[in-house]
Parts: structure tokens; sequence; C-alpha cells
């Protein structure tokens, strides 16, 4: 995987809240934090992109869903998205 350095500017005081979580939470450096929360902000963004097409789904099917149902699609729409990494 080819990788591509990109430059962010923090203030002062947001970057000194960033290191004291980056040593607080055990990562390596601030780099491996940032990625980190940017997976974790993609995974979001695509979790609400599948739940606002679940329930458009929901709401064009002709089948009657039960709430069973509704909770096993929920459950299969999770699994996938932690599949994507």
């Amino acid at each position: 995987m080819v990788t591509e350095m990109i430059t962010v500017k923090l203030d002062n005081q947001f970057l000194e809240e960033v290191d004291k979580v980056v040593k607080s939470a055990g990562y390596h450096n601030r780099t491996e934090f940032i990625r980190n929360a940017l997976r974790e902000k993609l995974d979001e963004i695509k979790l609400k992109k599948a739940m606002v097409e679940l329930a458009h789904l929901k709401g064009k099917s002709n089948k009657k869903i039960s709430p069973e149902m509704y909770q096993a699609a929920r459950n299969k729409a999770f699994e996938e998205l932690e599949n994507i990494k």
C-alpha cells in the first residue's frame, strides 16, 4: 500500500489535547491516532448511509417486515461495516 503525506495545521491548545489522548490511550504517535480517528469517522458516515438506505428499503417494501427481520438486516449491515477496514 502506498501512503501519501499530508499536512494538517492545528492550533497549539488542540494539539496538546491530541497529545494527551495519544499518551493516555496508548497510541504510538499522533499519526496512528489521526489515522484511527479518520477510520472511525469514515465508518460512522458509512453506517449513517446504510441506516438511511435500510429505512428507505423498509418503506418501499410491499412485504410485511417484522421487528426481528429488521433487526437481522440491521445486524448484517453492522457486520458488513465491521469488515470494511
